[in-house]
């Protein structure tokens, strides 16, 4: 069982903070020394995970049809239609958030006519993929999103400790360079995100914006679509023994949310100002 290594570990550097759409550039993630990590095998792909985000769906179901080029020597990758219901009918979910389900209560839960139809997908996905947090659980999920929001193509990090993860965006920014490639830090030091790209080893979230719900656009498909060609091809690189030298990635975090102002009544009296209003990281 062959062990290739990365470079990875963090070293921490303050930085400075954004406007006021409440995200703030948290710090500097730098890679300090060698870390060992596993080759990664089995890959998935999700689309559907919100039945209303289009580019995920249409690539996912694209590559069903015909998938060589996500191929990879030595490398299992499976694209995978996590909401079907909520697919066909073009919505964000039917009962609940799938991606906020996948915890140990609700895929412990039993299997009664009640349940909600996400908490019984969850359980399906977990069972296909996972178990989560278990040998077994796929390498590497990369879940695919859209937004409203002016994100451009933003990755993801769930853990700040992945030293593999941040490998990988280290790269995929490089490739894609000149063109900005943000990388959002969702980790928090006393909740554990229930996603459904947790159940792997490694999750990755692509969020890909801005495109309206149930709405598909070309430039922004063509940006997730090349996101996924260059995670893969770093896998690819990775599993064949390249060790990749100390990286440092900008990150960025919600510090806190700021309301509009209101009037006495609660009602909004404000709009954001136009230079703010599509600046999400800048």
């Amino acid at each position: 069982h062959c062990i290739f290594s990365i470079k990875a570990l963090l070293r921490r550097q303050t930085s400075c903070m954004l406007n006021e759409q409440s995200l703030k550039q948290l710090n500097r993630m730098t890679s300090c020394y060698v870390v060992h990590e596993a080759p990664v095998r089995r890959v998935a792909i999700f689309g559907g995970t919100h039945g209303n985000e289009l580019s995920g769906i249409f690539l996912v179901k694209h590559w069903q049809e015909n998938g060589a080029e996500i191929q990879r020597t030595g490398l299992e990758v499976r694209p995978f239609i996590t909401n079907p219901r909520a697919v066909k009918k073009c919505t964000r979910y039917i009962d609940c958030d799938l991606n906020r389900v996948f915890d140990p209560d609700n895929l412990g839960r039993h299997m009664i006519e009640d349940i909600p139809y996400e908490v019984r997908r969850a359980q399906e996905i977990n069972h296909i993929f996972g178990p989560k947090d278990s040998d077994d659980a796929y390498d590497l999920i990369f879940d695919l999103h859209n937004t409203t929001s002016n994100m451009g193509g933003t990755l993801i990090l769930e853990n700040s400790r992945n030293n593999f993860t941040i490998q990988m965006f280290h790269y995929i920014k490089n490739a894609l360079a000149p063109e900005c490639c943000p990388v959002f830090l969702i980790e928090h030091p006393n909740l554990k995100y229930a996603t459904a790209r947790s159940i792997a080893k490694h999750p990755v979230g692509v969020e890909v914006g801005p495109q309206p719900q149930g709405v598909l656009r070309a430039d922004i498909l063509d940006k997730m679509r090349k996101i996924i060609k260059h995670g893969l091809d770093f896998v690819h690189i990775f599993n064949e023994g390249k060790e990749f030298p100390p990286c440092t990635i900008e990150i960025y975090k919600i510090m806190e949310k700021v309301d509009y102002p209101r009037n006495k009544n609660g009602e909004i009296t404000a709009v954001i100002h136009p230079s703010l209003q599509i600046n999400i990281y800048c």
